[in-house]
This record gives C-alpha cells, structure tokens and sequence, in this order.
C-alpha cells in the first residue's frame, strides 16, 4: 500500500470521520485512490456544514457544554491510555482543542438540522392506515420454531468421523435419546460437533429457510418436543429436536402502528432536511 499524505486544506477531523465513515481506516491507511475519494467527499461535506452554519436557521442554536464534553469523552473511551488518545490524535493532524472545536461544529450543525427536520410534518392515522395495507408483508410473523441439534461430521481423515463411523456413532446417539429424550442437551454438549453444543446443541429461535434444506424439513413436520431420526446433510449426519412451536401470526395495525409512525416521520424528517440542505445558497469565502 502507497502511504498518502492527507491534503492539509480539508479539516483535520472532517477528513477522519469520513475515511472512517466510507472504509472503517484512518486516512493513513488508505490506497491512494480511496484517499482521493475520502478528500473529495470530505470538502463536500465541510462546504455543506458551513452552509448550515450561516443559515438563518443557525442563528440562537446553543450546543451546552455538557453535550460537547459528552461527544469529546465517546471518543476518548475508546481508548485505554491517554498516551494512545493523544498519539491518535497527532497521527490525524489533530490537537486535544482541535478536537473539541471539531466536535463542537459538528454538534452544532446537528442541532441546526434537528431544528429544520421539527419542521416536518405530524403522522396521522390516514398515514398509518395506509401504509399498513399496502406492506402487509411487513407486518406477517412467519412460523418459527426452537430447536436443538447434534451434529458429526464427515471426514474421511480421520478414523471417527468416515461416513460409516459417523453414520454409527450418530444412530447410537439417536438410540439413547428414544429412551432417555431429556439427554439431548447433555449430549449434544458432549459428542456433537456443531458450534451450538457449548450451549447443549440450542439453536434458539428459527425461521423456515435459515438451516440447511433437509435439517428444515424435518424440523418443521416435528412436534413439540420431539426428536428426528437420523438426517443426513452435505456435511454430516444431524439430530434435530422441536422445543417449541411458535404459530405465524399477522401483527395488528394497533400494535404496529408506533413502529409505522415513527418510520414515516423519518422519512418525513430526512425529507425536510435534504429540501433545505438543497435550499442553502454558497457561503462567500
């Protein structure tokens, strides 16, 4: 990787923020085109905060102490020495102060745009009603059910794990469990193979679809409570158990409707933010 160094006109803070923000990486860190991308994104994005800025709107917006000291401290305790913070600090071109008055810009304009977005309209009840009957795939709860599984494996490298052994050692299992059902978690947790054996082999909650095609049917034509014969996948050979059935259900349009409000009063809100952001003329330099 060619090491870049940031251009020295973008604000520090700006520059991080959105490398992190588009590559999870530190400006430092990044390929030269995607350093390009980041500066071009972040000049973008200090042009349109300065806009916010000067915008009548800005005019009486007071971001407390209090709140600048909490965005400061979500940035410090991440990390474990003050030496690491600062070195962190001085990688990025930024000074303890340089951060605070980023932070302290980037509140602000915040709380400008919270301002413009309580513009936005009221959600009514015609609203909710509607979206409700127009995305009823959203609002149906399809059946799922809680289940158990032990798994071995086949691999034909090692002794224990051929597909015959594997098969044996499996139906033995199967075997035990038809007369003693209450030991599946006990050996699952001793014999199976599958990552959910540390947990007694418990898959928690599943959805149709989510496990491999055959491990699906089966556990779906199962009753509470009751165990599979021996089902065979690519990877090996299963027991699967049905702890518990949950019916699929259709939710209410009562019991949904905070959940639609609150999604279309975003939007509403993202709406009325970008509408003015659009709005603001070029600041003058």
């Amino acid at each position: 990787m060619t090491t870049l160094t940031a251009d020295v006109s973008i604000e520090p803070y700006t520059l991080l923020r959105t490398a992190l923000n588009l590559f999870k990486k530190p400006p430092a860190e990044l390929e030269p085109g995607q350093l390009r991308q980041v500066q071009r994104q972040a000049r973008t994005e200090y042009d349109i905060e300065t806009r916010v800025l000067h915008a009548p709107e800005a005019i009486g917006v007071i971001v407390s102490e209090q709140e600048q000291a909490r965005a400061f401290n979500e940035i410090r305790n991440r990390f474990d020495a003050e030496d690491a913070f600062l070195a962190a600090l001085a990688a990025n071109g930024l000074s303890e102060a340089g951060l605070k008055a980023a932070l302290a810009r980037q509140c602000k304009v915040d709380a400008i745009l919270e301002r413009v977005a309580a513009r936005s309209p009221r959600v009514n009840e015609v609203e909710v009603g509607i979206f409700y009957h127009l995305h009823p795939e959203k609002f149906r709860k399809p059946e799922q059910r809680g289940a158990r599984h032990i798994l071995i494996s086949i691999n034909p490298d090692y002794p224990e794990n051929t597909r015959e052994r594997a098969l044996a050692r499996l139906t033995e299992l199967a075997a035990q469990l038809q007369r003693k059902p209450h030991k599946f978690a006990d050996l699952a947790l001793r014999h199976s193979e599958c990552p959910s054996a540390l947990n007694g082999g418990n898959l928690g909650t599943v959805a149709g679809g989510t496990l491999y095609p055959e491990l699906d049917q089966a556990l779906f034509a199962l009753k509470e409570n009751e165990i599979s014969t021996v089902i065979e996948t690519e990877i090996g050979f299963h027991l699967i158990q049905c702890l518990k059935i949950i019916r699929a259900e259709t939710i209410s349009l009562k019991k949904a409707t905070p959940k639609i409000k609150h999604l279309i009063q975003e939007r509403y809100r993202r709406t009325c933010q970008r509408t003015w952001l659009a709005s603001l003329p070029a600041v003058e330099s």
